[in-house]
């Protein structure tokens, strides 16, 4: 069982946090986020800020829906700080004979074998930048939620083959290769 929601959030330096209109706002040096608490379950904990640190407590310690929230709260927050101060980022490359991502503005373009080219819009608020080749891209933002979505939305456009060992890669994944069929 996890105790997540035991230790207190610490807010890192530059990084304020208040309550308003049902949202925890956290504000950094790489930008702004919002953790909602009128949620369907987050009314199931107590939220406060006080000297430098953000309280987490669940309403009721025997429910154990409140339990529950009490450490998926205290993560979302972590999480928030921890994105207007470091930010995170998803690395990726393909393989494949002609395979290839540009970025030009807010489109995000990759030619991965089909007869067109897949045109990806890149939601605000995150950034695709891309590597020393052009199969290698990298997506980063404040919002830990909203890069895996979307890192996700573009490893899904062509995953990878067990067989052939080409496709849209996470850097560092694995992809165990299977034998073809025998004559």
């Amino acid at each position: 069982m996890s105790r997540a929601g035991k230790y207190p959030v610490k807010l890192s330096d530059g990084v304020v946090a208040s309550i308003a209109d049902g949202k925890l706002v956290i504000k950094g040096p790489k930008g702004e986020l919002a953790v909602p608490m009128d949620t369907k379950n987050a009314h199931l904990v107590d939220v406060k800020v006080e000297d430098g640190h953000v309280y987490v407590a669940p309403k009721d310690a025997e429910d154990k829906a409140s339990r529950a929230m009490w450490g998926t709260m205290t993560r979302n927050i972590r999480n928030a700080v921890e994105g207007v101060t470091h930010g995170f980022s998803k690395a990726m490359y393909m393989k494949g004979v002609g395979y290839k991502a540009s970025v030009s503005g807010k489109k995000f373009t990759l030619v991965v074998g089909f007869s067109h080219d897949v045109v990806k819009e890149i939601p605000d608020g995150l950034t695709v930048t891309m590597g020393d080749t052009p199969t290698e891209f990298t997506i980063s933002g404040t919002d830990k939620c909203a890069v895996g979505l979307f890192a996700d939305e573009i490893h899904k456009i062509r995953k990878a083959d067990p067989y052939k060992a080409k496709g849209i890669f996470y850097k560092g994944e694995k992809v165990r290769r299977k034998e073809g069929k025998k004559k």
